[in-house]
């Protein structure tokens, strides 16, 4: 059974390995998602509360069945920048739930618009950019967590260098603490078994050293219960702020996009265990039925999760219903165990949190290398966004690199079009040549056509379309199989101008290889009517069959006009 655009219904049977994964997963969430949120600038109680209902109304649905819907660093820090530059306060739990469900509806649409395939169009060059930029900002954001050394500055670049000209300024149990739980996670790290809980282990080991620390030395270090109270409860239900929907929508579309970026490729990363198909369209959906029930209770936005998915998928996953239990366990851990959560280190959080900035960095460095070698326009999309995102508010930033991977494909399909000349060989094949300077009174000159259609290639095409001179009586055949379904109507205007120039002359222009669509599009613009409809051959199953047709028709015409012009024809088929 389906629902809307291919929610999927058919749940499956839960195994052991998943209830396992999803009470690793749950575990992991406590640490993961208080420091996302302590990131963007949020209570981290919110962080828990974003991995309760989102993460099980997204596994529930999600195509990709081992997605994990949660908060991630780069949505965090971009909703707290739309609520900032809204001017809206980020800790007004109706600012909030309204930035959540309009993520969610949002999201929603794009699924049910089977707008998946958009994503293509965010280059990596630009999601480099993109997070490596994040991975600054979470550095700058933890700055006072870790250190606590507060900075005035609110410009990325400019956090980093105050704190370092400052350092004499650090706390030095502070950053003790904070080194030592980097240490902590370098040395788990090391043992194999525990590599995909060295965060969850590093947070209790450090914790549980401070709090000893504490009572024998009198060690002092900021507590999370210092920034808000974790209460034995589940969120309580909140209504969305409807009246801020207005200012929140422009910065809802960003949000959106990050957390569709970065799930779009956990598909491809994690394929089904049952082998069924992903669907991005789809899991756009799921995301989007997660943030806008999760935004009734208190969650902040969220989408698919890498690390927590690859958490999941570690520790033996193997159904939608881990995700589900990664959920409800955490919702069970809250309520168990909630106040407890309160006194874990402030410092422990930061450190953390640059572990998993560093992660982030190292991770990058090879698609940095890769972007860098490509070419300078990838190359200056990355750094443009990379400068973006740690000078502007996120949600700019993601709108501008948006912007810029356009760009980059418009450029790139302008560059690639042009013309090739087919010609027919002693083995009875087509072969692509170069396209001769001009065309010669009695041949027939064979086009085909590389490119996508788009305005910008027609001055491309303009300028390798061969001379027509004073050529008489030939035959130019433009064979467009691989043209898209809609041209763009530069490109029709420029068949135009070209059919009427080569009348004058007493040429013909046909047009081969059209499908059923781009036929109705070129007799709707009145461009059949023009040529004549014995110009215009239609595409086969067996490619180059209509080639083969049109050519041999052209052949014989351009043969019939020699045989008139020397006197020797009797007025056949071919001759109009």
């Amino acid at each position: 059974m389906r629902m809307g655009s291919g929610l999927r219904t058919g749940w499956g049977r839960p195994t052991k390995q998943d209830a396992v994964a999803g009470f690793v997963t749950g575990l992991f969430s406590i640490p993961e998602g208080m420091a996302y949120a302590s990131i963007g600038g949020f209570n981290p109680l919110l962080g828990l509360y974003s991995g309760m209902v989102p993460t099980t109304v997204g596994s529930l649905f999600s195509r990709t069945v081992l997605m994990t819907t949660t908060l991630t660093s780069a949505i965090a820090l971009t909703s707290h920048s739309v609520l900032s530059q809204a001017g809206l306060r980020p800790d007004d739990p109706g600012n909030i739930a309204m930035l959540t469900v309009l993520v969610g509806v949002l999201m929603l649409l794009f699924g049910l618009l089977r707008m998946g395939s958009l994503m293509s169009f965010v280059s990596n060059a630009v999601m480099t950019g993109f997070t490596t930029g994040i991975a600054i900002q979470i550095l700058a954001g933890v700055i006072e967590d870790a250190t606590d050394y507060h900075t005035s500055y609110h410009n990325t670049i400019a956090k980093l260098g105050d704190a370092l000209v400052h350092i004499g300024d650090w706390d030095a149990a502070s950053t003790l603490v904070a080194a030592g739980t980097v240490a902590c996670w370098f040395a788990v790290q090391a043992v194999r078994r525990l590599e995909p809980f060295a965060i969850l282990i590093a947070l209790v080991v450090a914790s549980a050293v401070v709090a000893v620390l504490g009572s024998a030395t009198g060690l002092d270090v900021r507590e999370v219960g210092d920034i808000g109270a974790i209460p034995r409860s589940l969120p309580h239900p909140v209504m969305p702020d409807l009246s801020t929907a207005p200012e929140l929508l422009t910065g809802a579309v960003a949000v959106a996009l990050v957390a569709l970026a970065q799930a779009a490729g956990i598909g491809a990363a994690v394929p089904n265990p049952d082998g069924s198909r992903t669907n991005v369209s789809a899991d756009f959906a799921a995301q989007g039925v997660a943030n806008i029930a999760g935004g009734l209770f208190r969650a902040l936005p969220t989408g698919g999760s890498m690390s927590r998915t690859g958490v999941a998928t570690s520790a033996g996953a193997r159904t939608r219903w881990a995700g589900v239990y990664a959920g409800i366990v955490l919702a069970v851990l809250v309520l168990v165990a909630g106040p407890v959560a309160e006194h874990i280190p402030m410092p422990v959080i930061g450190g953390l949190i640059v572990v998993i900035a560093g992660e982030l960095i190292v991770g990058r460095i090879g698609d940095i290398q890769l972007v860098s070698r490509t070419g300078r326009l990838p190359a200056l999309a990355m750094l443009a966004t990379f400068v973006a995102t740690t000078q502007l508010p996120l949600q700019d930033a993601i709108l501008l690199g948006a912007g810029l991977s356009l760009l980059l494909f418009c450029i790139n399909a302008q560059r690639q079009a042009r013309l090739r000349a087919l010609e027919w060989d002693d083995s009875g094949r087509w072969r692509t040549t170069d396209v001769p300077p001009r065309i010669e009174s009695g041949t027939v000159t064979v086009l085909h056509y590389e490119g996508v259609s788009m305005f910008a290639e027609i001055e491309r095409l303009d300028e390798s379309w061969p001379r027509l001179g004073q050529a008489r009586h030939a035959v130019v055949i433009f064979h467009v199989r691989t043209l898209p379904d809609v041209p763009s109507s530069t490109m029709v205007k420029s068949l135009e101008r070209r059919a009427r120039q080569l009348a004058d002359h007493d040429c013909r222009l046909m047009v081969v290889g059209l499908d059923p669509v781009l036929l109705q599009v070129f007799t709707r613009t009145g461009l059949v009517a023009l040529l004549g409809e014995e110009n215009v051959v239609t595409r086969t199953p067996v490619f180059f069959e209509a080639l083969d047709r049109a050519y041999a028709e052209a052949t014989a015409w351009v043969e019939s006009g020699r045989r008139l012009a020397d006197g020797t024809d009797d007025g056949g088929e071919y001759v109009r």
